[in-house]
């Protein structure tokens, strides 16, 4: 799993420009996260077909960076990403995004983007 990071202007529009973009090359949108601060913002997508989506975003000349995801199946109760942030933490590791992309019952799937994604696999295993 992959996500792509865009660093945009915080102006209407924006969203719809980059989404637009995705939909014309009918890339579905698996998960996202944005957040704006002052005039900026950062969007992360997960999309579903990795290399239609970036294609997408190349066509439409928006820049962005992609990163390897690591996922992990928690239980869905208090203080079990703790125990995840701090294995990361323990190993060095910075935690740059969590995403929430999958709930089962009592279990939660998460995606996370890491400075390693090799290293994070292995020691969350």
């Amino acid at each position: 799993m992959r996500d792509f990071v865009i660093q945009a202007t915080h102006d209407p529009g924006e969203l719809a420009r980059i989404t637009n973009a995705l939909s014309l090359a009918d890339v579905n949108i698996k998960s996202i996260a944005g957040l704006a601060i002052g005039n900026q913002a950062l969007i992360r997508i997960i999309p579903d077909d990795v290399d239609a989506d970036r294609s997408a975003l190349r066509e439409g000349n928006i820049r962005f960076e992609e990163h390897e995801l690591v996922t992990v199946l928690l239980e869905n109760r208090a203080g079990e990403l703790t125990g995840v942030a701090a294995k990361l933490a323990d190993a060095g590791l910075n935690l740059e995004a969590v995403y929430v992309v999958g709930l089962d019952g009592d279990l939660i799937e998460l995606a996370l983007a890491v400075d390693d994604a090799k290293k994070a696999k292995k020691i969350l295993e």
